[in-house]
């Protein structure tokens, strides 16, 4: 499994797939996917600027406000994905509904997650 983090410089609206016509303001996004077979092909796809639209996230990365700022390779079972997609999701300040979890098995919201700027400097450690 993986994380995608990518940075959206200023509004947009972007066609998503099925998704249709959605407004992502500028901040850092977190897409959590899986790639049960070809995980190095997978993610070289995704940071590709060019090519055919297939998943989601492929939609974001194809605006020309979004940069691809990382990627965390997680090891282990790939069936997990949705327990990281949660410990995301629990520090977000947002998320895009229904975004990349079309075929989610856990009924996840969305597998995107939204950070406002600033947002990833908070500090998480216990008080």
């Amino acid at each position: 499994m993986y994380c995608v983090i990518v940075h959206l410089e200023r509004e947009a609206r972007i066609r998503v797939g099925g998704l249709g016509l959605l407004a992502f303001a500028p901040g850092v996004y977190v897409y959590t996917g899986r790639a049960a077979r070809g995980l190095w092909a997978r993610l070289a796809r995704h940071l590709r600027r060019r090519k055919p639209k297939r998943w989601h996230v492929d939609y974001l990365l194809a605006c020309r406000w979004a940069r691809p700022i990382g990627v965390i390779v997680i090891p282990g079972d790939a069936a997990r994905e949705c327990l990281v997609n949660q410990c995301v999701m629990a520090v977000a300040d947002g998320d895009v509904p229904a975004f990349g979890a079309s075929d989610c098995r856990s009924a996840c919201r969305s597998h995107l997650a939204y950070f406002a700027p600033g947002g990833l400097t908070r500090d998480f450690t216990a008080q």
